[in-house]
Parts: structure tokens; C-alpha cells; sequence
């Protein structure tokens, strides 16, 4: 009796599909990797939910092209019905080692304040100018997680359908078959294209570090400008926009009187702006009538006072 008419076909709603892992001259015998299926169903959902599958257990060097050959040549699924693949944990580019992407360690990276002064910002916008990676190819982790997002729903269970039919007949998917020489090659082989990318040429090398500062200090100047015309321009009412760092010396007394009369003609269509603003100028009109009022009487009294003892002759 074969090993795979003791296998479900299902275990708690996951489709299972075995698939077959070619000898390798370290393991030089056969051996059988089972991948879970069952249609994607996020805790929050999401427009693409309906047209995907979720896959568990995925093989540790499984990529974009392992998927989509898998149901395509393997499973009898057309070419060109998978729109994309998404790994659980994708290692970071450049970096050695496989690392998971935790939302709590994003947002502890988030919560951490930036130090005065910081370039932050502008390393962030520099991630498409980061130097070339050190790792020809990502590795998965044991156990890994997929979602592989097909075109229409009817590919979707199209797929699961294949699958199904491949369980039926009890055949098992060579997995990588066809890919020979179109992925890198893992082994002493990879180990050594990692040594070589680690240590590249040095007008390579030259060349990235070059490119990487010319455009943070372009960015770097382009903040710099920005943060410049926000302490020298007024907004609508009036206040100039505090910013951090970037005091600039008294300008001459002609350049700082020029700013002044420009200020002061923005402030002409201000005056008026609040209720506050005209209801005081109108106490200073009345009060400077009052004020007229009194000197044109303390001249009346004076003129009558000079003709009482003014006589002609």
C-alpha cells in the first residue's frame, strides 16, 4: 500500500499536498515535504482575501518562481493566473540571517524618539539607493507561511481543484522540476557567491558609496532649503513656523527693513481679519475724538479769557 493512501485529504480544512524533494548529494535519498492549503481568510479583511490562498509549511527555499511553476506546469493550472506571491518574514536585504517581520518590533522601532538633529527622515527615503546585497537569493524559515494571490477568483479554485485531482490520483509534484539554472543554486555554491558579493570590486564599491552620498546630501540640502523658507515666510495669519536648528545671522539693516515693509503689506488686508481688531480701532477713533473734542474746548475757554482783557484803544 503507497505512504500517500494513508494521508487525508484533508486536515482541519487544509487541503494537503505532498510534494516530492529531490536527492541532494548531502541527503542522497528521496523525500516527502507536505504543503497545506485552504483559501486565505484574514482576521481582517481585505479585497484581494476572496481570490487567494493561504499555504503553510512551505519549503525552507521556496520562491516566487517555485509557486507560480508548481501550479502551473506541475498542477495543470494555466500559465500567467498568479499575480503574486507573498512570503511570511522576508529576510532583509543584505542582511545574513533570516529575520521575521513582527509588527511589535516595527512598532517599538516606531515608539523610539529621534535624537536632535537626526538624519532620520532622509534615511528612510534613502532605502532604493541602499548598497547591493550581500545574499543572491531569500531563504525561508522552517514552517513558513505564504499567500499566493491569483487573478480572478476562478483560478483560485481552479487551483484547488487541480490539487484535489493530483491527491486522486495519488501523484506527487517534483519540486523545482524545470528550474534548473534559473535560481540561484544553493549548497558550497551559494556560500561562495555570498563571499564574493561581500567583498566586491572596489570601484564598485566606490561607485554605490559615491551614488549613495551624493543623493543624501542632495536630500540633506533639499530639507535644509525647506526648513529655511518655513522661518523666513508668514502664513495667512501673520506667524512664522518654528522650526528646529538653522539660525541664520542678522541680515544688514537695508535687507531687514525691505522684510519689514513687504510684512507690512501683507498685514494691510489683515487689519480687519478679527472682530477684536476692529471693535479697538473703533475705541481709538472715539477716543481720539473725545481727545480733539477737549483741546478745540481748552482753546475756547483761552480765546474768551485773552478778548475779556484785551480793550482797544
Amino acid at each position: 500500500m503507497s505512504s500517500l493512501t494513508k494521508i487525508p485529504l484533508q486536515i482541519s480544512g487544509y487541503n494537503i499536498l505532498p510534494l516530492s524533494l529531490p536527492p541532494l548529494p548531502s541527503f542522497p535519498e528521496a523525500a516527502t515535504h507536505y504543503l497545506y492549503l485552504v483559501p486565505h481568510q484574514p482576521k481582517i479583511p481585505t479585497p484581494t482575501a476572496s481570490r487567494s490562498l493561504f499555504l503553510v509549511n512551505v519549503p525552507f527555499d521556496s520562491t516566487e518562481l517555485h509557486i507560480k511553476l508548481l501550479f502551473s506546469t506541475q498542477i495543470g493550472l494555466p500559465a500567467g493566473r498568479i499575480e503574486d506571491v507573498q512570503f511570511e518574514g522576508q529576510r532583509r536585504r543584505g542582511s545574513g540571517t533570516d529575520q521575521a517581520s513582527s509588527p511589535k518590533a516595527s512598532q517599538n522601532k516606531k515608539s523610539k524618539k529621534r535624537k536632535r538633529g537626526s538624519s532620520g527622515g532622509i534615511i528612510e527615503d534613502m532605502e532604493g539607493a541602499a548598497l547591493p546585497p550581500v545574499w543572491d537569493r531569500d531563504l525561508q524559515t522552517n514552517g513558513l507561511t505564504a499567500v499566493v494571490l491569483f487573478v480572478d477568483r476562478a483560478s483560485m479554485d481552479a487551483a484547488l481543484k487541480a490539487v484535489k485531482s493530483i491527491r486522486k490520483e495519488r501523484k506527487e509534484p517534483l519540486w523545482g522540476e524545470g528550474l534548473e539554472g534559473k535560481v540561484p543554486a544553493l549548497g558550497s555554491a551559494r556560500y561562495l557567491n555570498h563571499h564574493s558579493l561581500t567583498y566586491p570590486n572596489k570601484a564598485q564599491l566606490l561607485e554605490s558609496v559615491n551614488n549613495y552620498m551624493t543623493r543624501f546630501a542632495s536630500k540633506e540640502a533639499s530639507q535644509a532649503r525647506s526648513l529655511a523658507r518655513q522661518r523666513q515666510v508668514a502664513d495667512a495669519d501673520g506667524f512664522i513656523t518654528v522650526t528646529r536648528g538653522g539660525r541664520t545671522n542678522p541680515a544688514r539693516q537695508e535687507v531687514a527693513q525691505e522684510q519689514a515693509e513687504k510684512q507690512k503689506e501683507k498685514q494691510k488686508g489683515l487689519d480687519d481679519f478679527y472682530r477684536f481688531q476692529s471693535r479697538e480701532k473703533r475705541k481709538q477713533r472715539a477716543g481720539e475724538l473725545v481727545r480733539k473734542f477737549e483741546e478745540d474746548k481748552e482753546k475756547v475757554r483761552k480765546m474768551r479769557e485773552r478778548r475779556g482783557r484785551f480793550r482797544p484803544e
